[in-house]
């Protein structure tokens, strides 16, 4: 039995990534403000929230304009700095 290899990406693409965490600002910020920084310039209107039914929580997709697997893993350990991120997919 082979073992199946991932699909490869090619770059550049637009690249959704999907942050999950605390609803309040700070978990807001905190993910534009690392995009800003290792995605300058990427469409504000490509961002999407969705509030839980209780309203404790959010899902975050931001779509970037991916340019490598270092940028992309730069971005998800510099969402995983902050306690009110849980998951980044």
């Amino acid at each position: 039995m082979t073992k199946q290899q991932p699909p490869k990406i090619e770059f550049p693409c637009d690249y959704p990534i999907k942050v999950l965490g605390e609803a309040n600002t700070g978990f807001n910020e905190h993910v534009l403000a690392v995009m800003d920084r290792y995605a300058p310039g990427f469409d504000r209107q490509k961002v999407s929230i969705r509030d839980s039914s209780k309203g404790s929580w959010q899902a975050m997709t931001v779509v970037i304009e991916a340019t490598g697997k270092p940028q992309l893993d730069s971005i998800f350990a510099a969402l995983k700095t902050s306690p009110r991120v849980k998951m980044v997919l």
